[in-house]
């Protein structure tokens, strides 16, 4: 009898199997962990997460700890130091949209209180819990991310397209998507997640 952890397929390397059984899918609701889920998932698109997660310390230090109101400041210049900054992808359309959802950030935690509230008003509040066998079933887009991104679109938020809303709802634990034979799936799903 194998004493293997099953988990999901996608979790290869040491980085992604430590995001995979810490991180993926733990119900978010603080707005700094979203935000940062928000500048890293902008930043992985048209890239691997593997690559984003490698350059992760790399954000931090580079996007102020990923306080949106120190963001939210950065200057013309201080966006040209980052595209210098070796320690993420030097994209200026992708930096300079960090800048700009930090400012669309701050606008909904002002008409929502927090911008957890927001995007859980999505999901009534409770996660979405899927029963996935194989990872070919799992969507890459939903009504809800397509929503989720034509209402931040709408808000000024840029690098959110329903891929990437799809991530974030992953990544922030709104949708369980770890497949069914996963460890994971049983362990959230047992606690409400």
């Amino acid at each position: 009898m194998s004493t293997e952890t099953r988990r999901c397929e996608w979790a290869q390397s040491p980085e992604m199997i430590a995001y995979h059984d810490s991180e993926w899918g733990v119900p978010v609701h603080d707005d700094p962990t979203h935000f940062e889920f928000l500048v890293l998932e902008g930043a992985q698109a048209g890239l691997s997460w593997a690559t984003i997660l490698k350059r992760r310390g790399g954000y931090r230090k580079a996007f102020a700890g990923f306080d949106a109101a120190k963001v939210a400041r950065f200057s013309p210049a201080r966006i040209e130091k980052l595209l210098a900054d070796p320690g993420i992808i030097r994209n200026r359309a992708k930096v300079e949209a960090t800048v700009r959802n930090a400012r669309a950030f701050l606008a909904v935690q002002e008409e929502f209180g927090s911008f957890d509230t927001y995007v859980w008003g999505l999901v009534d509040g409770r996660p979405i819990v899927n029963k996935w066998r194989r990872t070919t079933q799992i969507p890459a887009v939903t009504a809800t991310s397509e929503a989720l991104s034509a209402d931040l679109r709408r808000r000024g938020f840029g690098f959110v397209g329903p891929t990437v809303c799809y991530a974030h709802l992953q990544a922030t634990g709104l949708v369980n998507d770890h497949l069914v034979s996963c460890f994971r799936y049983g362990e959230l799903a047992a606690s409400g997640a």
